[in-house]
């Protein structure tokens, strides 16, 4: 022990649930506001060397029970000590501040500060170490901080002639010898036992007292109580039978433990284990309020006995989990196979909602939340019917087809809601991994299962309604796989029963899954997955039909999100017309709403600025049409078939567009003096370029036919001339078949100084011979040029079927349909009647059989 000179007089720091002995450091964490500024003034002059840090420490009273959270708490990893106090303990106990000097035991212990350091919140933590045992024997200051005169008991030494006292020194090192074997059997980390066999060895009696008293378990008033013993027989004697009684506890406790271990079996064993490892965790502070590893793995058999799993899956599942029970929490693969077992045990096995099988209560809920749609409604209550009649039908395979905002995914909500299932999208644009859908082999890192699984496990049901969501933007054969060709298994009747998922790795029935696909065309779909699915077009919708589902769902909608009443906001037809018309160009109905919503903004602002002004009486409800275009702006899209002049050489066509929706289509040709070289421009396709070659072919075949020569052997007219053909809106690419008896019709009209009328358009494809073929996209083509104001529209004959099965009743009565067979039909029909061509005698073909 260090030889310093103690002054008469020292600052005294309290201290609480410990007792500082010399020769032993301890930690403090200084909160009062007397001793941080004690610390303050020892801080400031760390720097002189002549300071001597000396404090006097002065452990309270243990009869003090009151309490204060600013008080200097010894920390609960002093530095030397394997006591163990926590450190909620020390905050209740905490010397209170208002209790002085009286409060304080009358012995402590003279300490130097070895490290001083500043806290956050303006206190000191500090570092001291016990020099020599003092008395109190007055206190001379309270102000600004405790100091006490003292009388210090330097360490004495044993006398060579005490022979009693020469005797309990050694009893105490052959206790301490016996405790330290003691300690040995309890397996106590190599170091500390080295350290603490060589104080044992080298150590005066009366530090080996102080030490040993702090190693075992005492109380504050024993350690008080070898702090007062500054007469050394009676600290050593003291100590000898505080040693004895733990390593008596020690025994006794080695022998119960002996004798109860022999008795356990080996659940009991287990279980006495387990407990041993919850209490070392806690003590290490590893415990947190999570179940037990035992409860976990209680948990999953009692979650996977519930789940109702087939029998593959039950092995499965039992396999994994004797995996688990062998396994430690902190191993990697431990958490994998946890996963895993948890992923089993939500999936729906054989849980699913019981149908609603009331046709009239479906029917009403679709025709409630759609309008219109006749073939898909039709199509979900006929599965409905077949449902009822037979319950074990599997799922169909719907694939919605049209363009955007023509209310595919919430058509597909609403089937859910019809049929009383849960209803789950999984948006399959972009995806381009093949493992999104099969899911992905355990072997790898951060595996999961794919969309499907992770689709019932969401909804707990294994019968619920799946919306595969823009399945024409699926990714394609990559290096990542062919999801579209994982799909194929999935929309298969005939084996979703039995679909494998790779993370799961055992069948998983999808056959009651009821799948609603969607895309907007079909070309980038590949033809067997295409083949795979129930097709049903959901085509653009008419300028009735818009208005009809504004009254009905657009305006009620946007008025209550906007907080207005219906008796706030009133749109008439005629308005809403004029909204569609002039300010809309579409298939669906997305930006017509988003125009209703701009005018009903602009009504509540009118409303809530009346309100405010307390002149609600002057505000209108009716929204006219000249609100319209004062809240709008002007009116962005205009007729285009009025706009269009009539002259010779332009045709209005048909055209269908690559987002599902139709389109009108203008082609413009001239002729100026050349070489009969033809110009095509307007950003054109291949087929579409052939078309304008076929159609110039039959034009000089039969031009003195038309009128455009006058002679049936003059070969100079087209030689002389170069045409251009122009379809307008360059930067919007066109292809496809369609526009032949419109480019055909087109060049007549040009080389005859014919007019067709603006308000006629035409769709079809021609042959060289003149034939003219159906093409697709009637429908679609159809209400486009309703929606275009075109009055009379040529279709080929054969495509009579698609205008008398899919055209709305009320765009076949305002629209004029010429159903033609040939080219001349075409031409007789867009020159309003008029016979242009001259008939030319048959031509009779002999055959010759020499």
């Amino acid at each position: 022990m260090t030889n310093i000179n103690l002054p008469n007089v020292l600052p005294i720091v309290p201290i609480r649930n410990r007792v500082l002995l010399p020769g032993l450091p301890i930690r403090l964490q200084i909160g009062r506001k007397d001793t941080v500024l004690l610390m303050q003034k020892i801080y400031k002059a760390a720097d002189n060397k002549e300071s001597k840090n000396l404090i006097g420490c002065v452990p309270v009273k243990p009869t003090t029970s009151k309490s204060n959270p600013d008080e200097n708490i010894p920390s609960p990893d002093s530095l030397g000590s394997l006591e163990s106090v926590s450190p909620k303990k020390a905050i209740e106990q905490t010397f209170d501040q208002s209790n002085r000097s009286s409060d304080l035991h009358n012995y402590g212990c003279a300490a130097r500060i070895i490290r001083l350091e500043r806290t956050v919140r303006g206190g000191f933590t500090a570092v001291v170490e016990g020099i020599a045992r003092i008395r109190i024997d007055r206190y001379v200051f309270e102000r600004p901080y405790l100091e006490a005169e003292i009388t210090v008991f330097p360490e004495p030494a044993i006398p060579h002639d005490d022979q009693e006292l020469q005797g309990l020194a050694v009893s105490l090192k052959a206790t301490g010898r016996e405790l330290l074997a003691m300690l040995q059997d309890l397996k106590l980390p190599t170091p500390v036992l080295t350290q603490l066999q060589k104080f044992i060895d080298g150590a005066s009696a009366g530090a080996l007292a102080d030490l040993l008293i702090i190693t075992v378990e005492s109380s504050y008033e024993e350690k008080l109580k070898i702090l007062d013993a500054h007469d050394l027989k009676t600290r050593i004697t003291t100590s000898i039978d505080l040693l004895t009684r733990q390593i008596h506890i020690l025994k006794i406790s080695q022998k119960i433990h002996s004798n109860v271990e022999g008795k356990l079996n080996k659940k009991q064993r287990e279980f006495y284990l387990k407990q041993q490892l919850n209490a070392i965790k806690e003590e290490l502070g590893e415990q947190y309020d999570s179940p037990t590893d035992d409860d976990d793995v209680t948990d999953l058999t009692k979650r996977l006995q519930e789940a109702g799993l087939t029998p593959e899956a039950d092995r499965a599942a039992q396999r994994e989990l004797k995996r688990l029970k062998r396994m430690h929490p902190t191993q990697a693969e431990y958490q994998v196979v946890r996963t895993y077992l948890e992923t089993l045990s939500e999936i729906p096995w054989s849980k699913s909602t019981t149908d609603i099988l009331d046709i009239d209560k479906a029917r009403h809920q679709l025709e409630t939340d759609h309008y219109g749609l006749t073939t898909v409604k039709k199509r979900v209550l006929e599965y409905l019917a077949v449902l009822k009649l037979k319950d074990d039908m599997k799922g169909p395979i719907l694939c919605l087809l049209g363009p955007p905002g023509v209310g595919k995914t919430s058509l597909g909500k609403s089937i859910a809601n019809s049929l009383g299932r849960k209803f789950h999208r999984i948006s399959l644009g972009g995806v381009r991994d093949e493992a999104e859908i099969r899911g992905h082999r355990r072997t790898y890192i951060g595996a999961m299962p794919g969309l499907i699984s992770q689709g019932l496990r969401r909804v707990g049901v294994n019968n619920p309604v799946f919306l595969l969501d823009e399945i024409d933007k699926v990714g394609h054969l990559s290096n990542h796989g062919d999801p579209s060709a994982a799909l194929l298994e999935v929309l298969d009747p005939e084996q979703n029963n039995t679909f494998n998922d790779h993370y799961i790795n055992v069948p998983l029935d999808l056959s009651k899954v009821l799948f609603i696909a969607t895309a907007n065309q079909i070309d980038t779909i590949p033809p067997p997955l295409l083949d795979r699915m129930e097709l049903i077009t959901i085509p653009g919708y008419t300028f009735d039909e818009k208005i009809h589902i504004a009254q009905r769902h657009l305006l009620p909608k946007q008025i209550a999100a906007h907080g207005l009443s219906p008796n706030d906001l009133k749109i008439s037809n005629h308005v809403l017309l004029k909204i569609t018309t002039g300010y809309t160009r579409e298939a669906g109905v997305r930006n017509f709403e988003r125009e209703i919503a701009s005018v009903c903004r602009a009504k509540a602002v009118e409303y809530a600025d009346a309100k405010d002004k307390g002149r609600i009486h002057i505000y209108h409800s009716e929204v006219t049409a000249d609100d319209v275009e004062s809240i709008l702006g002007v009116e962005k899209f205009d007729n285009e078939v009025a706009e269009c002049a009539s002259k010779p050489g332009v045709v209005t066509g048909l055209a269908w567009t690559a987002s599902g929706s139709g389109d009108i289509l203008f082609i413009e040709a001239t002729q100026m003096p050349g070489k009969g070289i033809l110009q095509l421009t307007g950003k054109l396709g291949n087929v579409i370029k052939e078309s304008a070659q076929i159609a110039l072919s039959w034009v000089r075949a039969h031009s003195f036919q038309l009128g455009i020569t006058n002679s049936s052997t003059e070969s100079t007219f087209f030689f002389q001339k170069d045409v251009h053909v122009h379809f307008p809106a360059g930067a919007v690419g066109k292809d496809g078949p369609s526009a032949g008896i419109a480019l055909t019709t087109a060049l007549v009209s040009l080389f005859t100084h014919k007019i067709v009328p603006p308000t006629t358009a035409m769709t079809g494809e021609m042959t060289l011979r003149g034939i003219v073929l159906p093409v697709g996209g009637i429908k679609e083509k159809v209400i486009a040029a309703h929606r275009a104001r075109i009055r009379k529209v040529i279709l080929p004959s054969r495509n009579r079927k698609d205008v008398e099965g899919d055209v709305p009743a009320n765009v076949k009565e305002e629209i004029i349909f010429i159903y033609a067979n040939n080219i001349y039909d075409v031409l007789q029909a867009a020159f309003e009647g008029e016979k242009i061509w001259v008939e030319t005698p048959p031509i009779v073909e002999v055959e010759s059989h020499l």
